[in-house]
């Protein structure tokens, strides 16, 4: 696959996950995975009934079936702040700080709503398939030209009042830090006139310690991060719903993804770098976008 220069880049790798979290018994991750493939089979069923539902109903089975595949991993979801993600009837840019496969499973538990995700998650059993179903946004990362039709796109239905998820730094870092919001995405806010909803998420384990275990890094696949998450013992994905930035606020995209980025960062413990790359001594600072390890989106 080919790259552009400005291709998202994070230095988080396998040297980040410490491997020290308490784990369940071998019975119980088994029970966990077993219950996960019964929530696919069932969802499979359930999607086939969507296009008939009213919206209350598909946001109502979305977040039954969200709020399930939490539950068969073992996966406690603690909601904090306000109540923006209650909101109805107008568009808003949801944005958050990516960690890991179940940040979008997270979001929609709270409330279901379409996403500007990378197009190969459409292939994705279950999350892409009721991701495709919300009527999601797919973006071609690997090329630039297709950038400004996707932002116009993203415009035209946070414009006609869809609630729309997105990602901005682009790709997955540990949990410990995270990347610069890009602000290509923040145009669409600014020409759809609507707000932009930040919200940060937060791993940690059942004592209040921070776990990068659950993080999405290096070139695993979906497959080994599930199984993960399935030995861990006492994982709470924490999220944290802060205050909207109002239409007009800026008319800049990069200062408005600036300000989203910086409540981001108030919410999160202190930032730290995440450890080396087996392969390298050193990596990239937050600022650098040098590709170390590529990481899936």
């Amino acid at each position: 696959m080919t790259t552009h220069a400005w291709f998202p880049a994070s230095p988080c790798g396998p040297g980040c996950l410490s491997g020290r979290e308490p784990s369940v018994s071998r019975f119980l991750c088994w029970l966990r995975l077993t219950a996960l493939v019964l929530v696919v089979l069932l969802s499979l069923l359930l999607i086939v009934f969507l296009p008939v539902l009213g919206r209350r109903g598909r946001e109502g089975v979305a977040r039954a079936v969200f709020r399930s595949v939490l539950l068969s991993v073992g996966v406690r979801l603690r909601r904090l702040g306000g109540d923006g993600l209650a909101a109805r009837g107008r568009g808003v840019l949801v944005v958050n700080n990516h960690t890991s496969w179940l940040d979008i499973v997270a979001v929609n538990a709270v409330r279901p709503m379409r996403a500007l995700a990378k197009s190969d998650i459409a292939s994705w059993p279950v999350l892409g398939w009721l991701v495709s179903a919300a009527g999601s946004v797919y973006v071609h990362r690997e090329g630039l030209r297709s950038l400004p039709a996707t932002v116009a796109e993203l415009a035209e239905v946070l414009r006609a009042g869809s609630m729309v998820n997105v990602t901005p730094e682009g790709t997955t870092w540990c949990g410990l830090t995270h990347g610069r919001f890009r602000p290509a995405v923040f145009q669409a806010a600014i020409d759809g006139g609507v707000p932009v909803l930040p919200v940060a998420l937060r791993f940690r384990l059942r004592d209040g310690s921070p776990t990068t275990a659950p993080a999405f890094v290096g070139d695993e696949t979906i497959v080994d991060s599930v199984l993960r998450v399935a030995r861990l013992r006492g994982l709470v994905l924490e999220v944290h719903v802060l205050d909207e930035l109002a239409p007009g606020r800026t008319t800049d995209r990069r200062e408005l993804a600036a300000l989203a980025e910086s409540a981001v960062d108030t919410a999160l413990p202190a930032p730290r770098p995440p450890a080396p790359h087996p392969a390298s001594r050193t990596f990239p600072s937050r600022e650098s976008y040098v590709p170390v390890a590529r990481v899936p989106h």
